[in-house]
């Protein structure tokens, strides 16, 4: 028996260390690991980590270990557009993981789509990021999406506030970024649609500190609920400044208000705040409990700086891997081609994947699977305990 255990520990070992000996397959992954939209970014980026040292403790992809190269755009376009040039023609990357900010996304993934390297779009949400280069224009389309775009979002933000909880007169606040402004966008034809109009529709900058005038217009229109479309710490000076007029409308917004730059920076006055979210920090499945302990084992922390980004970066290193040992090989048309096609059901954070992609559905997050959350105590919870309980605990794709 222990001659036995011997051959299988040493036959292990022996596996192990010839993947690890292996050339290793070369997967770009590109965020803003400093400045504003950095905890979106370092979450993503330490999902994806967990997931690939897990990948080849198990023995890695066709025999060989994945290796991430790593990259940090700043949440600059231009910075954005730089890598993709590095990571393609330098590195040779056989597909990348990113992106967190829309306009660096919408810059970027030219390249990769030249190049026939697939993108996996983790965190950026902009409603044109899986639209850019659909056939027959183009031959064939190589930008896939983890994360609930906006047009799924907008339309909940305006579901919540409206017909949910009975608002009237919303006033809308977003930044100056293609996020915000295209947010935005999406926002008014949601509120379109149920017949309402905001009573303010007000625009920050990034790094503005004082929202007061905007504030002002809003609450002289009398609006009873903010919504928000913004990528940064910006979000906490619009519920400061509500706090600092004594004027408190609800605060419901897109997925960022669940950042940790939010949420320290607004401190008590962020309590209330609500988004759509794809995955809240609760142990409610056995992959989530041992994600989070996983999670927070490995970076020494408890709360994730943001839940959705680490979420979808660890989900979206699982399925690519499934997608290059379907294809059985790291040539970028046939992973698209596998992503495109996928037989095996890959168990993920955010939902289990069965075919989460077809040749002209490149979304892998349908309007029935995000939920609300809300922010209390320094933390994203449930906003309705039943979206989250029994039955709806995970919510797979609609087909």
């Amino acid at each position: 028996m222990r001659a036995h255990q011997f051959m299988l520990t040493l036959a292990a070992t022996t596996m192990l260390a010839g993947v690890a000996s292996a050339q290793p397959i070369k997967v770009g992954l590109t965020g803003p690991y400093t400045g504003g939209s950095a905890s979106m970014g370092v979450s993503m980026r330490d999902g994806a980590k967990l997931a690939v040292a897990e990948i080849n403790k198990a023995g890695g992809v066709l025999g060989r270990p994945l290796l991430l190269v790593e990259r940090d755009d700043e949440a600059k376009n231009e910075v954005g557009v730089q890598i993709a040039q590095e990571l393609i023609n330098k590195e040779q990357v056989v597909a990348t993981l990113g992106f967190i900010n829309t306009g660096v996304a919408l810059a970027s993934q030219r390249f990769y789509q030249e190049a026939e390297i697939p993108v996996l779009n983790n965190v950026a949400t902009g409603s044109l990021i899986t639209q850019q280069f659909l056939p027959p224009k183009e031959k064939a389309n190589y930008v896939f999406r983890f994360a609930a775009n906006d047009l799924i979002q907008s339309a909940m933000i305006v579901d919540e506030a409206i017909t949910r909880r009975g608002f009237k007169a919303p006033a809308i606040l977003a930044d100056s970024t293609n996020y915000g402004q295209l947010g935005r966008e999406d926002l008014e034809r949601a509120l379109g649609k149920k017949g309402v109009k905001p009573v303010a529709v007000e625009k920050f900058n990034i790094g503005d500190t004082d929202m007061t005038a905007q504030l002002l217009r809003a609450k002289e229109a009398n609006a009873d609920v903010v919504l928000t479309y913004g990528i940064g710490p910006e979000l906490a000076q619009i519920a400061n400044g509500m706090a600092k007029l004594g004027w408190k409308r609800p605060l419901i917004g897109s997925w960022t208000l669940s950042m940790a730059t939010f949420i320290d920076n607004a401190g008590p006055n962020g309590d209330g705040a609500s988004m759509p979210e794809t995955f809240i920090q609760v142990p409610n499945t056995p992959k989530r409990k041992a994600f989070i302990e996983a999670y927070q084992a490995a970076y020494k922390v408890d709360r994730m700086p943001s839940p959705v980004s680490a979420a979808q970066g660890y989900d979206s290193v699982y399925v690519l891997a499934a997608a290059i040992t379907q294809a059985k090989s790291t040539d970028g048309a046939k992973i698209r081609t596998a992503l495109e096609n996928l037989t095996a059901k890959v168990e993920g954070v955010v939902t289990n994947y069965d075919h989460p992609f077809t040749a002209t559905d490149h979304e892998s997050v349908t309007a029935n699977m995000p939920v609300f959350g809300l922010v209390k105590g320094g933390r994203v919870v449930p906003a309705h305990d039943e979206d989250v309980a029994g039955a709806n605990a995970l919510r797979l794709k609609s087909k």
